[in-house]
């Protein structure tokens, strides 16, 4: 699966807050599985911190959080039928058939069933499968890109410590 275009938040000024929004998600998205781009299994493996997070797994989890907020909530289907972890602290295990393509596709196939999901939804419209309670998918929406951009920020200095260590000098965004 090719990663899709990314309108830029500057190009959605104009355009209705979902849209805005979906640009924002998109962007952060695609920042987030762009930290894998250009290293090797072992170094998106690597642990720099004490707890369980690698780049590779944070890109795991970010595709828990996609099927989490716009599987589950949306389709009120159990993590259990959907085919996910328990909770969110198991979705950073990395297992050996985890490579840096089959974490990066399946991110980039929970992204576009996330997109198929909101696509009919407006903002105020309510979910209903989340232990919360009803939620307006804006609360979703918001929820996300506030977990995306948390992750971004940790991708962004477990790679930069990585690439202080190697050869490779690609950045992993330009701010």
């Amino acid at each position: 699966m090719r990663r899709p275009p990314t309108p830029l938040a500057e190009d959605v000024v104009d355009e209705p807050a979902k849209a805005q929004l979906d640009a924002f998600l998109d962007q952060h998205r695609l920042m987030l599985t762009s930290c894998l781009d250009g290293l090797d299994e072992q170094q998106v493996r690597r642990r720099l911190v004490p707890s369980a997070t690698t780049l590779l797994g944070l890109v795991k989890h970010a595709t828990f959080v996609e099927r989490v907020w716009f599987d589950e909530a949306i389709t009120c289907r159990s993590r259990q039928e959907i085919g996910l972890e328990a909770g969110p602290e198991e979705s950073f295990a990395l297992h050996p058939e985890d490579t840096v393509a089959s974490v990066q596709e399946a991110h980039l196939r929970a992204c576009a069933a996330s997109r198929r999901a909101t696509a009919s939804l407006d903002l105020d419209d309510l979910v209903h499968g989340n232990r919360r309670g009803p939620l307006p998918l804006r609360w979703v929406y918001l929820h996300v890109l506030r977990e995306l951009a948390h992750h971004c920020g940790h991708a962004d200095i477990l790679r930069e410590q990585l690439l202080a260590t190697s050869s490779t000098t690609a950045p992993l965004g330009d701010g």
